[in-house]
């Protein structure tokens, strides 16, 4: 059942690099009785935010996962069409490439040692099987982010909200940031250390990536931790948790994240920080919210649901814009 049940969580993401084969006998992640290691191995199954049975849909949910070549090589990935990357499909023919960047095989100290050693026994999900293939990602299996949305009303210079001429609704604005590994803007976030709080990485990686904390002097550093401390003590929502459209996830590894909606009701928490780009980052700005963004992984689908769920502008056809909570 153990050695099933990681077959099956192999399958959700089977997109090419790694694993011998992929063999789906049972359904329903629901039957798993734990997940270890993973806030969200099992819920990212079951979450149709990003998930759908449509192939149109599994076609744009898989597409980054996808990638060929992979990002930082010259490999080029086994192809899986649209009808297979269904989790319950079966392929019994499927004849994945291997690889592993030599970035990670060096034994960073984030990195997982390779599944052949002797004193590695790994466990996430249930148990572990025939796994080989990483990447770019230093953990076998779920490698866990943290993404935090921070948001602000577009208003005008009296103060004003200002609303999109079509849709009629308020204009959102969201900071982000431009990679600097692949050019991309993404939401400002990263990975979480061992041991870390989620709260913890996501004040973290912002603090990094959007204020360049970590250039900071120790004086400054701790008038913006307690900037940062105001910001990321207010509500919030918890807009996703599960697997992540990637173009560095394997058969074998793979991105799950948890985006977390911080809003600035006024504007005026935001206008005590200088947005200035660091540690990973190249740029980073406000940019508004619309269906026009195009955004690194998963981004943009979290986007879309921070619009929904703040009845923010979203899109200027009104029978495909969000309709708030």
């Amino acid at each position: 059942m153990a050695e099933r049940i990681l077959r099956r969580t192999l399958a959700t993401v089977s997109l090419s690099v790694a694993l011998a084969s992929v063999t789906v006998k049972s359904s329903g992640c629901r039957n798993i009785p734990e997940c270890r290691n993973s806030f969200s191995s099992c819920e990212f199954h079951l979450n149709s935010n990003i998930m759908s049975a449509s192939n149109g849909a599994k076609e744009k949910s898989y597409s980054k996962a996808r990638t060929s070549p992979y990002p930082g090589s010259k490999v080029q990935r086994s192809q899986v069409p649209n009808e297979k990357v269904d989790w319950l499909v079966e392929w019994q023919d499927y004849n994945p490439v291997e690889y592993t960047a030599v970035s990670v095989l060096a034994g960073p100290k984030w990195a997982d040692p390779q599944i052949s050693e002797s004193n590695f026994s790994p466990k996430f999900n249930e148990k572990d099987g025939r796994l080989v293939g990483r990447g770019l990602l230093g953990r076998w299996g779920p490698n866990h982010a943290a993404d935090p949305i921070i948001t602000r009303w577009k208003r005008d210079r009296r103060g004003n909200k200002i609303t999109h001429p079509i849709s009629g609704k308020n204009i959102l604005q969201f900071v982000a940031i431009k990679r600097k590994d692949c050019g991309e803007w993404a939401i400002p976030g990263g990975m979480v250390d061992p041991g870390e709080k989620i709260s913890a990485t996501l004040k973290r990686e912002f603090g990094e990536e959007a204020l360049n904390s970590l250039q900071k002097s120790s004086a400054e550093k701790r008038k913006l931790e307690e900037q940062l401390h105001k910001l990321f003590s207010q509500e919030h929502l918890v807009i996703y948790k599960g697997y992540v459209d990637d173009p560095r996830n394997t058969d074998n590894a793979w991105m799950e994240t948890e985006a977390v909606n911080y809003h600035d009701e006024t504007g005026e928490i935001m206008d005590n920080f200088t947005l200035e780009a660091g540690d990973d980052a190249g740029k980073v700005k406000w940019v508004e919210i619309n269906d026009k963004l195009k955004l690194y992984a998963s981004h943009s689908q979290f986007i879309k649901l921070v619009a929904e769920k703040r009845g923010a502008h979203w899109s200027e056809d009104s029978e495909t814009d969000c309709h708030g909570l």
